[in-house]
């Protein structure tokens, strides 16, 4: 095709995400969102993480936010904005009863649907060390999918969402649970899984911190690709495919 009619012709318009994807994609938006800032205030009771089962102000911190100062975070990226450690829970604990429906809910639809075997499964070339290399170089580059590529997920949003999906979200439920006293009880073994309550502590905020670095990542993606054609097609499963140069 001539590039100057190509340039005239309407955009190409593909379903790229079906419904569960995108009703899971903004419905875990919020309940993370709200969780997060619920659970910073909560981190504000006592901004020191330790390893173990046992952890005090007397005992050794790995982290220590704000130099140990209380509160060490600011109203604005707290849930509540003043401070106060009972409704901080109340809000994230009523926001877990969310996320955990969520996550089963979507993980057995992309099992069982074929998403994660279909869209995420890594084939036998994207396992090499090469190809993560020249797709790390491609988008630093800012060379993003055009054509029926971007139609697909590419090597490192495989990589990331795998990493969010069954990883990280996995382990803020878990570490969660872990931190419950009432779980703590009717399944010790999961305390002594993830290491104790305080280690359990730790890497629910790490997984935390993993998925804010994900969002930041996400974000700073879909602007550079251009923001309203993926947020349309997060909407309303359409989207409009880039034209490769020339064609």
């Amino acid at each position: 095709m001539d590039p100057a009619a190509a340039s005239l012709a309407p955009p190409r318009r593909a379903y790229r995400h079906r419904w569960p994807t995108r009703v899971w994609h903004w419905a875990n938006l919020i309940v993370v969102t709200i969780m997060l800032m619920s659970g910073l205030m909560i981190l504000n009771a006592h901004p020191r993480l330790y390893w173990g089962h046992y952890g005090a102000n007397a005992d050794h911190a790995w982290l220590v936010i704000g130099g140990g100062r209380f509160p060490a975070l600011p109203g604005w990226m707290t849930i509540p904005s003043y401070y106060s450690l009972s409704a901080a829970r109340i809000w994230h604990f009523a926001f877990a009863w969310l996320l955990v429906p969520l996550l089963i809910g979507y993980l057995l639809w992309s099992l069982l649907g074929g998403h994660l075997r279909r869209d995420l499964w890594l084939s036998r070339d994207e396992r090499r060390a090469s190809a993560l290399w020249h797709d790390l170089r491609e988008h630093a580059a800012l060379r993003f999918p055009k054509g029926e590529a971007a139609l697909r997920y590419n090597l490192l949003q495989k990589l990331l969402y795998g990493l969010v999906l069954l990883v990280l979200l996995p382990l803020m439920v878990a570490s969660g649970l872990a931190m419950a006293p009432a779980m703590d009880a009717a399944w010790p073994w999961l305390v002594d899984l993830l290491g104790g309550r305080q280690s359990a502590r730790s890497l629910h905020f790490i997984a935390a911190m993993g998925l804010v670095s994900f969002t930041l990542i996400h974000l700073l993606a879909v602007l550079l690709a251009g923001p309203w054609n993926h947020v349309r097609a997060m909407l309303t499963g359409w989207f409009a495919v880039p034209q490769e140069n020339g064609t």
